[in-house]
């Protein structure tokens, strides 16, 4: 990936001048850094970047860095939201496979990411879930991503119908990837270490079921499903369409009228999707 494709992907400066010391760690920004690289070898595994260009979100002090780079990355460009690791960053790795800017992840061109290119992270627990949904909205079919997020965060993006993780981000995300936990993360492998367990994901972002044109749509769907998890399905879809047409579409797919959301599988949510829509028409 050239240069001018790594700003395109970012709308950002690079990074280029080195820090004089390393910052403090700011807890505004959900800072909590790695110790050491064994806790990511799972995630990297997963990721298999020899030869590949990875786009690295939240390089910290650069620990995830470094073991994509041993693994034999091609290119690393890490996106840092803090200026001040940034710049230390680019003070502790002279690397020239490495291309360092100031920007938010969030900001980032994943629609233009090479397929063959990789997105890892260590992601920031308040904004993890809005930079993996991003990351399945944008980026290409076939394209692999490894995160460390909060355990929590983990199992709702892995669990199956049934689970009591299992709600609106599972099923969203089954939509556009497969999904599963590589490792458990403990707090005593971070600096500071933070209040909760971390897991690393991985995701391969496959052909979804539902054309871009219908994603919004289908999106909504899902989250009114499980807007109020105690309801049954049908008392949620009420809450935004006429509630005989929440029946009836119920009733089309042989489901129990008190089923809920939970108990449905991405398959189902397809099925009553298809439904609603068509009930719209008529």
């Amino acid at each position: 990936m050239r240069s001018a494709r790594l700003v395109g992907l970012l709308p950002c400066g690079l990074v280029t001048a080195p820090g004089k010391s390393d910052p403090p760690l700011r807890r505004s920004l959900g800072q909590h850094h790695l110790r050491h690289g064994e806790s990511a070898a799972p995630a990297v595994d997963f990721l298999d970047v020899s030869g590949r260009t990875v786009i690295e979100i939240g390089p910290g002090g650069g620990v995830l860095t470094r073991l994509l780079l041993e693994r034999g990355a091609s290119r690393v460009l890490a996106c840092e939201l803090d200026p001040s690791w940034a710049f230390a960053l680019r003070r502790r790795l002279t690397d020239r496979r490495v291309r360092l800017a100031v920007g938010d992840a969030c900001d980032l061109g994943y629609e233009r990411t090479p397929v063959a290119a990789r997105i890892a992270g260590n992601l920031p627990y308040n904004v993890a879930t809005r930079i993996v949904s991003r990351v399945l909205e944008r980026a290409p079919v076939g394209l692999r991503a490894a995160f460390l997020v909060q355990r929590e965060v983990a199992e709702r993006l892995t669990a199956a119908p049934g689970d009591g993780a299992y709600g609106a981000l599972t099923v969203l995300t089954q939509a556009r990837a497969a999904a599963r936990r590589l490792a458990v993360v403990m707090p005593g492998s971070f600096v500071p270490p933070p209040a909760v367990t971390s897991a690393f994901v991985g995701l391969k972002r496959i052909e979804s079921p539902i054309a871009e044109e219908e994603w919004l749509d289908f999106r909504a769907l899902v989250r009114t499903a499980f807007s109020r998890r105690r309801k049954t399905l049908l008392n949620n879809l009420a809450a935004v369409m006429d509630r005989p047409a929440a029946a009836a579409a119920i009733s089309d797919l042989g489901l129990p009228p008190k089923i809920r959301a939970e108990a449905l599988g991405l398959g189902r949510f397809v099925e009553l999707f298809r439904v609603v829509e068509l009930l719209k028409r008529i």
